[in-house]
């Protein structure tokens, strides 16, 4: 391990203007997520049942938009694809604070397919600004501002809802994070490399020009674990360009990574509850959160890439004890040690993608990933309480994590089983890509 490595990736000015720029952006979104359920249930007088339809309309839109969004960026650029979300945004959020319940769920679905894809946009900064082989490192350092940004946001939102007006703090609040989209959109970072922006001008997207981008890259996969298709068989059959069997592979682990995050939040509470320690779920979150830093950082200093899967594995692995707990001392422990593999499995979801799929198809890409961990979310909560329901709060961390292993055991195996003599070939070409030095499994 070599808390060094973050030296030149933040010495790197692209890099770190994107890691500050990413904070500020995410601070006013979770702060406006909190201040719109507080709005729904306190100025608008409905039930915290209603609140979460309008949060889950904005949710289900932001997941339509990712692929869309993303492959705008692809296609026509940041500047171009950024501009009519910041009008979009601003009339929405505008007008939603002043409206009823039935036209607020619209406004919000609305604002949510038109969002700026910061996520994506500023991942792919990072990737494009950093040599490969520091590419872990500084993903690893987004993940841990992304945590640092979710323990800030919601203590952010919680104190303007409860000291304005909730319609008040909810536009300032968006205006908020319109207003660093703007910033976002006069920067223009660039998102991909000179040489990939030379080979788009040169006529890339042909089939010939895909099938060696692919090739190339699938190598450079194999070092990152996840296996690219066997030596002596044709490349697999892509979907939209850059989907492969593979690369579902890592989307599922994303989505099932967010399945049993979002499952773990809702135990929590139903957990803490029962203790009848409800004052405490908001250290206990931030806990949580920091465990989750601290894992990030770490990994990020780690001498080499780790498996989506084990990951995965170990994410859902450690999140079954935390039912064992039996009081409120006990349970901030378990759930501390918890979260210590959240931003490390997030990061390797990421780190694999970009290594797997060209990068002309990276803002898709990119825009498939958010879509996958907003699905997993989706699912995780309602799966989780179901089981709260039925078994108690204990169920709720076992369940998620149940599914978790299981996923990751299955993925696994199929990486395993596509390394069989037949796949001997592409990992022979690997060992001379860029990362070959830096993972096996």
């Amino acid at each position: 391990m070599d808390l060094g490595a973050y030296r030149p990736v933040l010495a790197n000015r692209d890099t770190r203007n994107a890691l500050l720029l990413g904070f500020l952006i995410r601070v006013p979104m979770w702060a406006g997520a909190v201040i719109l359920t507080l709005h729904v249930v306190s100025s608008l007088g409905r039930s915290y049942g209603e609140a979460g339809l309008v949060t889950a309309a904005s949710t289900v839109a932001v997941a339509v938009s990712g692929p869309w969004r993303g492959r705008l960026l692809d296609r026509i650029g940041l500047r171009r694809t950024v501009g009519p979300s910041l009008v979009v945004q601003v009339v929405c959020w505008s007008i939603a604070p002043w409206v009823g319940y039935a036209p607020l769920i619209g406004f919000a679905a609305l604002a949510g397919l038109f969002v700026v894809p910061t996520f994506s946009i500023l991942r792919q900064v990072i990737i494009r600004s950093v040599p490969s082989e520091q590419r872990r490192t500084a993903l690893s350092l987004d993940s841990s501002a992304t945590e640092l940004s979710f323990m800030a946001g919601p203590a952010i939102g919680v104190w303007l809802a409860t000291s304005w007006d909730t319609a008040w703090a909810l536009l300032v609040c968006e205006l908020t994070s319109v207003a660093a989209g703007f910033v976002l959109w006069l920067v223009n970072p660039r998102l991909t490399s000179e040489s990939a922006a030379e080979s788009d001008s040169n006529g890339a997207g042909t089939g010939e020009q895909f099938a060696r981008d692919e090739q190339g890259e699938a190598a450079r996969a194999e070092a990152i674990a996840a296996p690219a298709v066997p030596g002596d068989a044709t490349p697999a059959r892509a979907v939209r360009g850059f989907i492969t069997v593979p690369v579902a592979a890592v989307y599922l682990a994303a989505a099932c990574s967010t399945l049993v995050l979002s499952g773990t939040d809702v135990s929590i509470v139903a957990a803490l509850r029962s203790f009848e320690a409800t004052g405490s779920i908001g250290w206990v979150l931030a806990l949580w959160g920091a465990g989750s830093l601290v894992g990030g950082i770490l990994y990020g200093a780690w001498h080499r890439s780790i498996s989506v899967f084990w990951l995965l594995g170990g994410l859902a692995a450690t999140t079954a004890p935390v039912a064992l707990a039996l009081g409120v001392p006990s349970f901030a422990v378990l759930i501390t040690v918890s979260g210590f593999l959240c931003a490390p499995t997030i990061t390797a979801t990421v780190e694999q993608l970009s290594r797997q799929v060209p990068e002309r198809f990276r803002g898709e890409m990119m825009g498939w990933h958010g879509s996958a961990m907003t699905a997993g979310s989706a699912i995780g909560a309602p799966v989780a309480g179901f089981a709260i329901d039925h078994g108690g709060w204990q169920w709720g961390f076992l369940v998620v994590s149940a599914l978790g292993v299981v996923i990751a055991a299955a993925g696994l195996v199929g990486s395993r089983t596509s390394r069989q003599p037949g796949g001997r070939a592409a990992v022979t070409d690997s060992e001379h890509g860029v990362a070959a030095a830096s993972m096996d499994h």
